[in-house]
């Protein structure tokens, strides 16, 4: 097997990478401010939630789409799916802190390699007519670095997984042993969530989350906040 690809898909997915990520809860702050959240067993329902409900139907979604998008080097269908996801992020701090992330992706990465279809996406975002969301920069180069999309969307999960598990740990809060738990529980979850992404119905892509549209929303307004979002 060739494993070329392993040491770029690590990169491309560490949760540790400085992209900003640490500064958002994507609406769990609001969660745990509301007893939602409060203890091990709801904060693994929320990231398992989250994943299943949520991130496989827009995010994720959207990462196997500019994948593919950036295979067929088509930069007019990678726009229109960056447009579409911009309209899918209803809450202001979640609309804004995926672009922040994305743009701050392509900046670090752009340093390896100037890819020419990443060059001129860049050249849309700063000529506003993208607006660099960071599942679709993830895509993007997950394709552009031939990392195979089911890895792709493994690296993918796995970071949203293990960044939603350390919000947690700090903000419920859990120990760190409670929150290794919840990653090792989501294993196969991660893996479910996968295949399901790759064989999704694209009518399906945005499928709506309500609640947490809502809660995000009401983040801007808590009284007191440790995240950005």
């Amino acid at each position: 097997m060739n494993l070329n690809f392993l040491a770029g898909m690590l990169h491309l997915s560490d949760p540790t990478l400085p992209i900003g990520g640490y500064s958002h809860s994507n609406g769990l702050e609001t969660y745990v401010q509301k007893k939602i959240v409060h203890n091990r067993q709801t904060a693994e329902e929320f990231v398992q939630n989250m994943l299943q409900y949520n991130l496989k139907y827009n995010d994720g979604a959207f990462v196997k789409l500019a994948y593919e998008g950036a295979q067929q080097k088509d930069l007019q269908v990678l726009l229109e799916l960056d447009n579409e996801c911009s309209a899918l992020k209803c809450p202001k701090e979640v609309r804004q802190a995926s672009q922040k992330l994305g743009l701050r992706l392509i900046k670090i990465f752009k340093r390896k390699e100037n890819f020419p279809l990443m060059e001129a996406y860049e050249k849309a975002v700063m000529n506003r007519d993208a607006n660099s969301h960071y599942c679709i920069v993830f895509g993007m180069y997950a394709s552009l670095m031939d990392i195979p999309l089911y890895q792709a969307l493994l690296g993918f999960y796995y970071t949203s997984v293990a960044g939603m598990i350390t919000n947690a740990v700090k903000l419920v809060p859990l120990g760190q042993l409670d929150g290794q738990d919840i990653l090792f529980s989501l294993y196969s979850v991660m893996e479910k969530t996968v295949a399901e992404t790759i064989e999704l119905d694209r009518d399906l892509v945005g499928l709506c989350n309500t609640s947490f549209d809502i809660r995000c929303m009401q983040h801007e307004n808590l009284y007191s906040r440790l995240y950005m979002s």
